[in-house]
């Protein structure tokens, strides 16, 4: 015999589930219960806690009701900020009521990426963001930066912190700036002050800068990191029980170059040795610590020797590839994957990417009379003469700058291990739309450089200036293969790439083709490289920079002419240029430096494997055949090398071998068959 329920107990029921207030936000539950990684991820199957414990009190303070208004997390790449903070973070403040929200990011590419390859995956797959967003299919791609919620009670916006206008006009409770370093000043202002001031009508609003640092006196989230309390994750020592964080300190010095295998800690309290196999409990009984209890806002960083995709050794191995200490195609199973892996090789993409750390770029050169006097004091034979090319494998590129009266050119050999020998400068004193200059840059591109052992080799490629005299630089560029000259330009940025390609574009915006022989140089980053070389001293050092002998004073003062200037902009950002250290001096051998070296990555200065640089040297390491000399066996015509006034004149060595009638400064043609009086 069934029961009826009472109806009064019915509506009570009811009554009372609507008047239940919802379960507190829980960013960690929201992951766990959401997020399932597919099997391209390194652990697939549903997201656990336990292998993320240091992300729990991170989300506790990202939550809607926890009181922070800002939050900043810094650290290396590739730990899963994107997938374990940032969309989790937007997500449940969605699911918690209704929002609208903000993301930005440093450019429009990367706004879209994110949109396609991130977001919108975690929003088909996991069921609250279905329930809030639907699935997103079927949408045109003019609607992915504006997404509204199937309730119609919240919104989120996708823009990039180069378009000021895009963050104006919009007020938002949770604004997400992502790579929050690699933001740089627009004319119409800081674009981090322009998105904090999007929550500035909500009193219960949230800041949140997630980013790996950039370089030191610049970096955004540094400096946001540096007036938080500044956490940091202590574990235990599994010997003792010691409470420390992991510092590449103390990783460092306990790094063999010959063991890289055995990568370890060492405990600070009993001296024990900290194993890779210890890692796991450790970290699981961790715990955040503040560093600046007076901070302003909670602040957490973290780098790769606490997440559990990548091990200690692989740690070590990254750092022994950017010191040279070892093959990088030893550890790499495909000669694609080891040029991948080499050319995002530098100490500044180790420090951010691995270490989550600011790097310290040098600033300035060191004092011209002192790099001049440590070449021409030297013992003799330590360096060698103007024109010549050390007999070894070397990749021989030339950087062209134009002026108004002449045209400047750097001849460099680069090496392994980013070593590099300047051959030559020479001042050609033709306009390069005049028909002179044309054919001296011609025959410069034409000639032949003497090794140590008497081997000429050519210029490999050619790298001209196309900033200035834009038209009559194509027009000369056009004549040759772009094989052998590329176009450059110096980029705005002190971020990115340091070599990307021009791109064509239509009115709409819209890229039409990617350019082969017009370039995008990063120069302040060449330049900071080039000026942390030049203090080295050990001819055998990973980086060092060897003279010719026998250069003017002016080019010593030339290619430390500039000084890397910070100063606060007028919305307190810190910014840096690059400026004259005096303005009497010139910089032209400093930019063609800076072109020479864009034209040797461009060849794969910075990719070659050991293999390569193997085959490069018993090509060119060696002395020439000794054969009959043949009739077209005669040096190539060279440039004439008249200098200014504050060069010297090149050697006489080179004279001879340029073939040049200095007179008129064109070719001196001799005659192929020798006259003889009455031969027959």
């Amino acid at each position: 015999m069934g029961f009826l329920s009472s109806a009064e107990a019915a509506v009570l029921f009811g009554i009372a589930d609507a008047m239940d207030p919802p379960p507190p936000p829980d960013i960690t539950r929201w992951c766990e219960n959401n997020i399932v990684f597919d099997e391209r991820s390194p652990f697939p199957g549903p997201f656990r806690i336990d292998r993320f414990p240091f992300l729990r009190e991170i989300h506790e303070v990202l939550s809607p009701e926890h009181p922070a208004r800002e939050v900043t997390v810094r650290g290396s790449a590739q730990w899963g900020k994107t997938v374990s903070v940032l969309n989790p973070t937007l997500a449940a403040w969605h699911e918690y009521g209704p929002l609208d929200s903000l993301v930005v990011h440093p450019t429009t590419s990367s706004a879209t990426e994110w949109v396609r390859t991130k977001w919108m995956p975690m929003r088909r797959s996991a069921p609250s963001l279905r329930e809030i967003f639907g699935d997103g299919r079927g949408e045109q791609t003019d609607t992915l930066h504006n997404q509204e919620t199937i309730r119609r009670d919240g919104t989120l916006k996708v823009v990039s912190a180069g378009s000021p206008d895009d963050l104006a006009g919009t007020t938002r409770k949770l604004v997400l700036l992502d790579d929050l370093a690699k933001f740089e000043m627009t004319p119409k202002g800081d674009p981090e002050k322009l998105a904090e001031s999007r929550a500035s009508g909500f009193e219960e609003a949230k800041i949140v800068r997630i980013s790996t640092p950039q370089v030191a006196g610049t970096c955004r989230i540094t400096r946001a990191f540096n007036r938080s309390d500044q956490r940091f994750y202590h574990v235990p020592c599994p010997h003792c029980g010691h409470m420390a964080p992991l510092t590449w300190e103390n990783f460092r010095k306990n790094l063999d170059p010959e063991r890289l295998h055995a990568a370890c800690f060492s405990c600070d309290s009993c001296g024990s040795i900290i194993t890779h196999a210890y890692k796991v409990a450790m970290v699981a009984a961790g715990r955040w610590v503040r560093h600046n209890p007076r901070g302003d806002h909670p602040g957490f960083h973290l780098w790769r020797a606490y997440v559990p995709q990548r091990d200690w050794a692989s740690i070590a191995v990254e750092y022994a590839q950017v010191m040279g200490w070892t093959s990088v195609q030893a550890s790499a199973r495909t000669e694609e994957e080891a040029q991948e892996k080499v050319e995002a090789e530098t100490e500044q993409t180790f420090w951010n990417d691995v270490l989550g750390l600011h790097y310290e770029q040098a600033s300035k050169g060191p004092d011209w009379e002192k790099l001049r006097d440590r070449v021409e004091k030297a013992e003799e034979g330590q360096y060698l003469p103007r024109g010549i090319v050390p007999a070894c494998g070397v990749l021989l590129t030339a950087g062209v700058d134009f002026q108004g009266d002449r045209t400047e050119v750097t001849i460099c050999a680069y090496g392994r291990n980013y070593r590099r020998w300047i051959v030559d400068h020479v001042v050609i004193p033709h306009y390069i739309g005049d028909q002179e200059g044309r054919e001296a840059l011609d025959a410069l591109l034409k000639a032949t450089w003497r090794t140590e052992l008497g081997l000429r080799l050519p210029i490999d490629m050619m790298a001209v200036d196309e900033g200035t005299f834009t038209a009559d630089v194509k027009d000369w560029a056009k004549r040759h293969p772009w094989t052998r000259v590329i176009t450059v330009k110096g980029g705005s940025s002190a971020n990115g790439p340091v070599l990307r390609p021009q791109q064509d574009r239509k009115d709409s915006g819209r890229t039409m083709r990617v350019q082969k022989r017009r370039w995008i140089v990063n120069v302040s980053q060449l330049k900071a490289d080039f000026y942390g070389w030049l203090a080295k001293e050990d001819p055998q050092e990973r980086g060092f920079v060897a003279f010719a002998r026998g250069l003017p004073d002016e080019y010593y003062r030339q290619v430390t002419s500039e000084v890397r200037v910070l100063k606060r902009a007028s919305s307190g950002t810190m910014v840096s240029s690059w400026q004259l250290v005096e303005s009497t001096r010139r910089n032209e051998c400093l930019d063609t430096m800076n072109y020479s070296e864009a034209a040797a990555r461009k060849k794969g200065w910075a990719a070659m494997t050991d293999e390569q640089w193997g085959a490069l040297e018993a090509e060119r390491g060696i002395a020439p055949p000794d054969v009959q000399a043949d009739l077209f066996d005669a040096a190539m015509p060279a440039v004439p090398l008249s200098q200014r006034a504050a060069a010297t004149e090149p050697p006489a060595a080179a004279q001879e071998d340029s073939g040049m009638d200095e007179a008129n400064g064109r070719e001196a043609r001799k005659p192929w068959i020798r006259r003889r009086g009455k031969w027959l």
